[in-house]
């Protein structure tokens, strides 16, 4: 059990929320998350969290792929659906989860990645760490503010930029070193 100062510190970060689905042997899953994150800049790079009691994981697995699909900030039904154990759903709905090119994704995202899976970390967390290549996207709402969530906060949608427009704050920055770098 986590420390409660550990998890309500830990519920205050804030991240994008994505659908993660799975097709093998003519079943589809799919598990909404806030743990996929690029973590490579020279290449395509992604990192998925899943536990091994979803009834995704081995359908990711045996598939050896998954797809991931970026929420729009009002796709919060979507991302409520498909919150839930994929067993209480014997099939998702269309309207949810549609085929794009042979991926399973949601409709009307702000993107959708189809990812092969590279290397799994399991057995030491309780969620295993699948990281993915991305092989396939499609662009979707690429302007549209994506869904965030905190377990602290709850459902979010992003908004305003967090600096003025037109004013770089990494110019500030370089040019206040310069300065003390002189003295």
């Amino acid at each position: 059990m986590i420390d409660r100062t550990i998890k309500r510190s830990l519920g205050q970060m804030m991240k994008g929320v994505q659908v993660v689905a799975a097709s093998h042997e003519g079943v589809t899953r799919a598990y909404t998350s806030h743990w996929v994150c690029q973590v490579s800049f020279e290449e395509p790079i992604v990192m998925a969290s899943v536990s091994p009691k979803h009834d995704t994981h081995p359908l990711m697995l045996g598939s050896g792929r998954f797809a991931v699909s970026l929420l729009a900030g009002d796709q919060i039904v979507e991302g409520q659906y498909f919150s839930y154990p994929g067993r209480k759903f014997l099939r998702a709905f269309d309207e949810y989860l549609t085929d794009e090119a042979g991926w399973p994704v949601v409709p009307n995202s702000i993107a959708w990645l189809g990812c092969e899976i590279d290397h799994v970390i399991s057995g030491t967390y309780d969620h295993d760490l699948v990281f993915a290549r991305v092989v396939e996207v499609g662009e979707g709402r690429l302007k549209a503010p994506p869904l965030l969530y905190s377990s602290r906060l709850g459902w979010r949608i992003s908004g305003d930029p967090a600096r003025e427009k037109g004013v770089s704050v990494r110019d500030h920055l370089l040019a206040e070193l310069e300065v003390r770098n002189e003295t």
